[in-house]
């Protein structure tokens, strides 16, 4: 009978324990899900090089003052290029090479070899201000929540938030998916796919 008990107690434990693990993966894996769906909001040029770079900034999340300093000027340089990305556009020239420029409003700027394209279709619209403010929206949730950053900057954040680090990662994505879909990006900047990828495409 006693062994019967002790074993039955065992099993109650290891049940807790296990659900315990699950539920911890469980929130783990929404809050994974929900960065990696905003990361394709984001140029993907400015993705690599934060995710290159931050691990080596933030010493692994194991911070010292020069990291936090470093770790900061990153976060800044990636923000401002997601919203840079966000007003320039790409076009095939006459000489068939891609070119790059940054839209103004009198149209796309610099512009040589541009004799078969009218630059002045690709003008400041106010969709690019709305996708440049929610590309640095989307961008500083998947930064400010990256791991090795919580572990730098606030370390029992992610113990004691997490509830929002499950929530907020699916509430930033559908609601840029929807204001995306308010204003179509029509744009193939620095970051993204050119133009002439999508017409391949």
């Amino acid at each position: 009978m006693g062994g019967t008990r002790k074993s039955s107690g065992y099993g109650k434990s290891s049940k807790s324990s296990g659900s315990g693990k699950s539920t911890q993966l469980s929130i783990s894996d929404r809050a994974f899900t929900g960065v990696g769906n905003l990361i394709k909001l984001l140029p993907t040029g400015t993705v690599f090089l934060f995710q290159f770079l931050n691990p080596v900034v933030t010493n692994n999340g194991h911070c010292y003052t020069i990291n936090k300093y470093l770790t900061g000027i990153l976060l800044g340089v990636c923000g401002f290029s997601c919203c840079f990305s966000s007003f320039t556009d790409s076009y095939l020239g006459s000489d068939g090479m891609t070119h790059y420029g940054v839209a103004t409003k009198n149209g796309l700027w610099p512009s040589p070899d541009s004799e078969s394209v009218n630059l002045s279709a690709y003008k400041l619209r106010v969709g690019d201000f709305v996708h440049a403010f929610l590309s640095l929206i989307v961008f500083a949730v998947v930064a400010l929540l990256d791991s090795n950053t919580v572990d730098c900057f606030y370390p029992s954040f992610e113990s004691t938030e997490k509830l929002l680090l499950m929530v907020l990662p699916p509430a930033i994505g559908a609601i840029s998916s929807t204001v995306f879909m308010m204003f179509p990006n029509k744009r193939h900047g620095i970051g993204y796919p050119s133009s002439e990828t999508q017409q391949e495409s």
